[in-house]
């Protein structure tokens, strides 16, 4: 169109040749008597061969499928506001990620939509917002789609009862166009990792030339990993590979190897009051080794005086342009001046006491996880002079303890010295390819064994150790 500015500008031609379009393909499966028209943009990839089938059986009259993408993005709404813009709501992520199975009244659905033209209702579905009366909303196809739809009390409904395919992030009116081949790679990756059988997988089949692989930056970019888990390891090789990353991998302490002699022969004492706040145990095996993990790669930093490190886990999944939003956060770091520790990924615990210190970093809180993060020398010098094999805790306990966001404060006195500096990402760049309870979800931290009850602190003569459950190695 003559008024763009570029292939991800809307400007308002191009709204009113796609709502042309869309409402020309509407009438014409009206003109044609056909039983159901399925509506579905370019960027969307169906890997599920029953998708529509599925959709008829559910006999609704709009329905869509959740298509996943490489970020929380899909092609449903959960919430809309009264000037009908997104609003987020708590029961969209547990529909996206298929926590809570079925079919789901929604004000918004759209990039793939099934209509059941059968039934007479329908004919007041429209895409142009002058055949609605007293129409107040944008000139927007979906929106327009959507207000239909409500005015006319025909609900829409999502559907998660199977995987059915995947959806691109839309691009930002600045965004390249070259950048959307990363995202296509991202979406393979997605699709690989946790999609269909990998056949479905050879839409995506050719020769790709990929850039040399750098640092981003970093003096050091370490993952770990478990020696027994290498097929992880490839996972990760291939997502490096795709991001152009080079990669130093750190073995992992398994937890499998540690026992009551080599905990003693180490020198490792546990924090006495320590009980998981969840599930009220003491440390498992494999958060010990998690934890030595985690402290093997500072000691490196050190050993090698590396002044920035990205440390990431083997178990994580990438957000599209990670490597500009990495490069745009330590940007702002730098302007930031001081700082000891970014949060890529984590899980947040609180809702509040999180300030804004620029575009896209916030003051860490109380968080759990070390999926990813970066760290400065200096955080790394911190974190060894806590001395925390003494008064082992989880990592993910430790870390917000030296930054002095934990709400325990009979633990924190354990360690005086809390003056890290710490903020996260946000929105975050790292999320865990796998959640409990989900199919392909493992874990060598809280599948692992706990310690005898007689090493934990005042159970017995002879040992200051206690035991509990968290992150995934």
């Amino acid at each position: 169109m003559d008024d763009e500015n570029g292939p991800a500008h809307w400007s308002s031609s191009r709204f009113n040749h796609v709502i042309t379009l869309r409402e020309e393909a509407l009438n014409y499966a009206r003109r044609i008597w056909s039983d159901y028209i399925l509506m579905s943009d370019c960027d969307v990839f169906l890997t599920n061969p029953n998708t529509l089938i599925n959709l008829i059986e559910q006999n609704h009259v709009v329905t869509a499928p959740v298509l996943k993408s490489d970020g929380l993005y899909s092609n449903f709404w959960c919430g809309m506001t009264n000037e009908y813009y997104y609003e987020r709501t708590e029961s969209y992520k547990p529909i996206l990620n298929r926590e809570q199975i079925g079919c789901f009244n929604v004000p918004m659905v759209h990039s793939c939509v099934l209509i059941n033209l059968r039934l007479k209702i329908t004919d007041q579905l429209t895409f142009i917002s002058d055949k609605i009366e007293n129409y107040d909303g944008p000139k927007d196809d979906i929106i327009t789609f959507a207000i239909s739809a409500n005015k006319s009390n025909i609900p829409m409904h999502i559907c998660n009862l199977e995987h059915y395919g995947y959806v691109m992030i839309p691009l930002e009116q600045n965004d390249e166009l070259k950048l959307d081949i990363q995202q296509l790679i991202n979406l393979k990756l997605e699709i690989l990792n946790n999609g269909p059988p990998l056949y479905y997988s050879e839409i995506f089949n050719s020769d790709v030339i990929l850039p040399v692989k750098d640092k981003l930056g970093f003096s050091e970019v370490f993952m770990i990993n478990l020696v027994r888990r290498p097929e992880r390891r490839r996972r990760m090789n291939l997502c490096f590979d795709e991001l152009s990353l080079n990669v130093t991998m750190v073995d992992a302490v398994d937890g499998r190897s540690l026992n009551d002699t080599t905990l003693r022969e180490m020198g490792i004492g546990f924090m006495p009051e320590f009980s998981d706040p969840y599930h009220k145990r003491p440390m498992t095996l494999g958060e010990i080794g998690c934890f030595l993990s985690h402290f093997k790669v500072w000691n490196k930093i050190i050993e090698n005086n590396y002044a920035t490190t990205m440390v990431l886990e083997d178990d994580v999944r990438f957000e599209p342009y990670f490597r500009v939003k990495v490069l745009n956060i330590m940007k702002e770091a730098e302007k930031l001046g001081e700082w000891d520790l970014i949060y890529l990924g984590r899980k947040r615990l609180v809702e509040s006491s999180e300030p804004w210190v620029s575009r896209y970093l916030v003051q860490a809180g109380y968080s759990y996880w070390t999926l990813g993060y970066v760290l400065s020398y200096r955080g790394a010098k911190k974190l060894l002079n806590g001395k925390p094999l003494k008064n082992m805790v989880p990592v993910d306990e430790y870390l917000p303890i030296l930054f002095d966001k934990h709400p325990k404060d009979n633990w924190k006195g354990y360690f005086p010295q809390r003056d890290l500096i710490a903020y996260s990402a946000a929105p975050l760049l790292i999320y865990p390819t796998h959640y409990t309870g989900e199919k392909g979800y493992v874990s060598d931290t809280e599948d692992s064994k706990l310690i005898p009850p007689e090493l934990i602190p005042g159970s017995g003569p002879s040992s200051s150790i206690s035991v509990g459950m968290r992150d995934d190695l």
